[in-house]
């Protein structure tokens, strides 16, 4: 046990050394600050300071009534010096609320009813432990009262940040510290301040803070770290902010995420197998299909209230629902939220409406600034088609302009209002009908009908049912032409015998389908008579009466499900090659060609498999089938439907 006399002299040699050190006044808007000046001034590492904080600095409320830290500084004893070197700023505020990597140990100290109480917090990584002579300092700081130096010790080597009585002192209740709650702040902050304790008086504790606070009507919001740290080390006199209310949270408003770019679509570049980069698939249209989700609500969320300190609830605005902008083409998802795209086509968002756009209108040509265009709707091109670009549309295509050395695919229509100049490479298909000022050095393939006003020249030309050219300029000289049903035309050849060769009444598609029908039926004959010959086999053994195994039963079962799959499939490929060969039947009698004009020699006639070559020029003729010939009849003009059939968008 010390004894009084051993504790007057420990403090008689403090109060010695403390009188010859060298100390400077120093302050800093933070306490790191004013250390930072004091290491300075004393040329010494921040490590090698001591210091005792005159007044605590405080940021004041919104700016006003700011404090800086004061502290009075000196250099360490030769103890603390050994407490290790370096430059790391490791003091324990109390008050800090960023994580310190290191830092040292800290012995608090509180005179409580049960006695004084010692607490030895653990150093935090390198951090320096707490010695027992800085134990015993930090006991002498705040109290004569006599220790018991073996608790110290023990209070020391356990440094588990819990308080233990180290000794007694004459405890008056009616001297403890006094502590006065102010609710501040339209009750949004609380907070204390204590006058110290007199002589035999506590000090505060967390759990009498909390008391005193609910005895004040606080009820929410407390910060226990505070709390906690006025209890490690009391701060008397100033007034501390122990709890805060809640402020209210209003919910965010509905909004749609979309998922297609809705202010123009990034260029993305395609590399080709070489490495190199394709500059005409810029792949600026942004194609969606029928059924795809275009955009989602993401609902509007609920407002958190707030709380005051008294615990007092604030209440919060919810967020704002929003209708979602369905716009032409799109429709709801069953749960309302989504909006989906109710055709193929180019999605926009278009006066803040979702709306799918069937036709993609380009307003210049297609050339290097558009580059390639696929599009799951139908193509307008306001400018020309250049040299080596492609456009390829699920709908129609129409193209103000001319197309060069192009290439165009449409499942629908195509229109060409200045004419198609191919340049021997330039290809053209259309699902449906093409309609051309004229047709030059080009491979043009129609699904329907193919249409020119002037002319077709050195191109092939394919459609599967006609092929009319009918204008003042309306000829078609050179290259080879082909309809199933009928080609109309002003002029066959030229006068100087370009070789053009016309076929009517053959439709190699149908052909090469009906080849494919014939060649499926005889693989399923073969199949079938191999079936029922091991069918036949089974049902002898069962009238002979024979043992059939349970894998044959099986199998015949197999086989029998097999053979009726096989004359049902056989069915309906009798029923298309019927129809097919019914076509072709019809086309052998009905294809003609006409020519309202001149025919030159070097014009090869050909319908089905009847050729007649023009050896002398002839007019107004109409070319049909007859006995397996080809006849020479009175002219007729065509009575097909060539005006152009705006399809609806």
């Amino acid at each position: 046990m010390i004894t009084m006399e051993q504790l007057q002299q420990f403090m008689l040699k403090a109060a010695v050394d403390d009188r010859e050190r060298k100390y400077v006044n120093t302050s800093g808007d933070t306490l790191e600050d004013a250390l930072r000046e004091a290491a300075i001034e004393l040329s010494l590492p921040i490590k090698k300071i001591e210091y005792e904080v005159l007044q605590r600095g405080s940021d004041g409320f919104l700016g006003f009534s700011k404090r800086p830290y004061l502290i009075v500084a000196y250099p360490a004893s030769a103890a603390a010096d050994n407490l290790g070197d370096g430059d790391d700023f490791a003091v324990d505020f109390g008050f800090e609320s960023e994580e310190q990597l290191d830092r040292d140990g800290a012995a608090f100290v509180r005179l409580s009813p049960d006695g004084v109480m010692l607490k030895v917090a653990p150093p935090v990584g390198s951090g320096q432990p707490v010695t027992e002579r800085e134990a015993m300092m930090s006991l002498a700081k705040r109290t004569q009262a006599r220790v018991d130096a073996a608790d110290v010790a023990k209070a020391v080597k356990r440094a588990d940040d819990e308080w233990i009585k180290v000794g007694e002192f004459p405890y008056n209740p009616a001297a403890d510290a006094y502590v006065r709650v102010d609710i501040l702040e339209a009750e949004m902050r609380a907070a204390v301040y204590i006058n110290p304790p007199g002589d035999g008086g506590s000090d505060p504790s967390a759990a009498s803070l909390r008391g005193a606070l609910e005895i004040g009507g606080v009820v929410f919001g407390y910060k226990e770290d505070v709390l906690q740290a006025i209890e490690n080390r009391p701060v008397f006199k100033e007034v501390i902010t122990v709890a805060e209310g809640s402020k209210p949270k209003n919910g965010a408003d509905a909004f749609m995420q979309y998922n297609f770019a809705t202010e123009g679509r990034a260029v993305h570049l395609k590399e080709t197998n070489d490495g190199r980069v394709d500059f005409k698939e810029l792949n600026k249209v942004e194609n969606v299909v029928e059924g795809q989700v275009l955009a989602r609500k993401v609902p509007a969320e609920p407002g958190e209230p707030g709380q005051t300190v008294t615990g007092k609830i604030i209440p919060a605005k919810d967020g704002k629902d929003l209708d979602p902008p369905l716009g032409l083409n799109t429709r709801l998802s069953d749960d309302g939220r989504s909006i989906i795209a109710a055709t193929n086509g180019l999605a926009k968002l278009q006066a803040g409406k979702v709306t799918v756009e069937p036709v993609y209108v380009i307003d210049g040509d297609v050339d290097i600034k558009e580059g390639n265009v696929n599009f799951l709707g139908t193509v307008i091109v306001r400018g020309s088609v250049a040299d080596g670009f492609n456009v390829n549309a699920a709908g129609d295509i129409e193209v103000l302009g001319s197309v060069g050395k192009s290439g165009m695919d449409a499942e629908g229509d195509i229109i060409v209002h200045q004419g198609i100049a191919g340049k021997s490479e330039g290809a053209i298909k259309a699902g449906g009908s093409i309609w051309s000022k004229f047709i030059e050095n080009a491979n043009v393939q129609s699904g329907d009908m193919i249409v020119v006003s002037d002319g077709i020249i050195n191109s092939t030309v394919f459609a599967e049912k006609r092929i009319v050219c009918r204008g003042r300029r309306a000829s078609i000289v050179g290259g080879h032409i082909r309809a199933a049903e009928e080609v109309d035309a002003k002029t066959l050849g030229s006068v100087a015998g370009m070789e053009t060769l016309v076929e009517v009444g053959y439709d190699p598609r149908s052909r090469e389908q009906l080849l494919k029908l014939e060649e499926q039926d005889g693989e399923l004959m073969t199949e079938l008579e191999a079936l029922t010959l091991d069918m036949h086999t089974i049902e002898n053994m069962r009238k002979a009466k024979r043992t059939i195994s349970k894998e044959k039963i099986q199998h015949y079962a197999q086989m029998k499900a097999r053979r009726v799959e096989i004359e049902d499939r056989r069915v309906k490929i009798a029923e298309e090659t019927h129809e097919i060969q019914a076509y072709l039947d019809q086309l052998k009698t009905s294809g003609r060609i006409s020519v309202s004009g001149t025919v030159y020699p070097g014009v090869k006639v050909s319908i089905k498999d009847a050729v007649l070559p023009i050896r002398h020029e002839t007019h107004a003729v109409t070319y049909v089938p007859e006995a397996g010939q080809v006849k020479i009849t009175k002219y007729e003009e065509s009575e097909a439907d060539i005006s152009v059939k705006r399809r609806e968008g």
